[in-house]
């Protein structure tokens, strides 16, 4: 495990509005590569390379994000995601060095916000960290403003002003990034919109090679809310089905 105090190195942020990310990897030449990059960036950044020592870390420094790799000694990623999250919310981005869509299913399916397959750039691995994280900085500031408004569309209720979903008055648990998402849909019920469209309005990601990840959470989306509720328009997008007038 390492622990880094200073990691300005051009960064604007001052000490008190540093992140911190701890990155969860047993590889020492990607874990020392992600973490040169995020230090570059202005986080704080500690280190693990098992599953106990990533709880225990995680426990201790409350991490304001974690980068976790998925096979890792002791006990694996999906794991660390679940104990984790059980002792506080976090966002978590999973990498994973197989492109295999159960990984990243049961991923976002234990409480992962994002994920990326090995190989990947570290330039696009440190933007969606930015992304992640003003993602959950907009959601905290969201749930801190009162505002009046609830949509209901049939039996799928969404209460912006709390971030809550519920689907025949039963709370769903959705991650930050899954009611982002939900959410977009939701404001033009019906609508068709592209993978594109998707990546750019709730991940600010106008890379089109991250149109998979829409597809992986559009995917865990329907297991929460029902499959039937989103539509998908092959060679186009997505749209949220609503009950007829």
């Amino acid at each position: 495990m390492e622990q880094t105090h200073t990691s300005h190195n051009g960064s604007t942020a001052t000490p008190g509005a540093q992140r911190r990310v701890l990155v969860v990897e047993d590889d020492p030449t990607i874990v020392d590569a992600i973490a040169a990059r995020l230090r570059a960036e202005g986080f704080l950044v500690q280190t693990a390379q098992d599953g106990p020592a990533a709880v225990d870390t995680a426990e201790a420094w409350q991490p304001d994000l974690l980068i976790l790799d998925i096979m890792l000694p002791g006990f694996d990623g999906l794991e660390v995601c679940r104990r984790v999250q059980a002792q506080r919310p976090v966002p978590v981005m999973m990498l994973t060095a197989r492109d295999d869509e159960t990984d990243m299913l049961v991923g976002l399916g234990v409480g992962a916000d994002d994920y990326m397959t090995k190989p990947f750039s570290m330039r696009e691995l440190a933007a969606r960290v930015h992304v992640l994280l003003r993602r959950v900085e907009r959601a905290a500031l969201a749930a801190a403003t009162p505002r009046s408004g609830i949509l209901r569309l049939g039996e799928l209720e969404i209460d912006h002003a709390q971030r809550r979903v519920r689907v025949r008055s039963e709370d769903v648990h959705l991650t930050p990034t899954e009611f982002d998402l939900l959410v977009c849909l939701a404001n033009t019920p019906r609508a068709v919109l592209s993978r594109e469209q998707l990546l750019a309005e709730v991940w600010d990601w106008a890379d089109a090679s991250g149109t998979r990840t829409v597809d992986s959470h559009i995917k865990a989306l329907r297991r929460k809310i029902g499959a039937e509720r989103i539509r998908t328009v092959h060679g186009v997008g997505y749209a949220l089905e609503t009950p007829n007038p």
